[in-house]
């Protein structure tokens, strides 16, 4: 497979916010027909074979996952979205409802999960 007929792969896992926030950045910026989009949902036998698959290629597996060329593997949804508005000439700043979602819902569930972990630890110490 060359490069030049290399279609990039994301993968994509239910219920993520990370996830939806790859799939809405490739919706919003009409790229989701340039890339293969490998969905599961957790604890499926999909999942295990996705997991295996990705395996080789990197320290941790953890979703969202991309495959932005070959050999190149990324697991960080920001470094996914950067790769794509470059290669798209979008600007996600732009993006009303991408923006939306990382600024509202995303933003409010990372500040939810953080204060959870700071709970748990607290917990544990007392």
């Amino acid at each position: 497979m060359t490069s030049a007929t290399f279609k990039p792969i994301v993968y994509l896992k239910e219920n993520c916010p990370f996830c939806l926030k790859v799939r809405l950045f490739l919706l919003e910026s009409g790229l989701a027909s340039d890339v293969e989009i490998r969905d599961f949902a957790p604890d499926s036998d999909r999942e295990e074979k996705i997991r295996a698959e990705l395996q080789p290629h990197l320290d941790k597996v953890s979703f969202p996952s991309a495959q932005l060329e070959p050999g190149r593997y990324v697991t960080e949804s920001d470094d996914i979205v950067a790769f794509f508005a470059a290669k798209a000439g979008r600007d996600p700043a732009g993006m009303t409802v991408y923006r939306n979602y990382v600024d509202g819902v995303f933003a409010m569930s990372m500040k939810l999960w953080k204060e959870n972990q700071e709970l748990k630890k607290a917990a544990s110490a007392a």
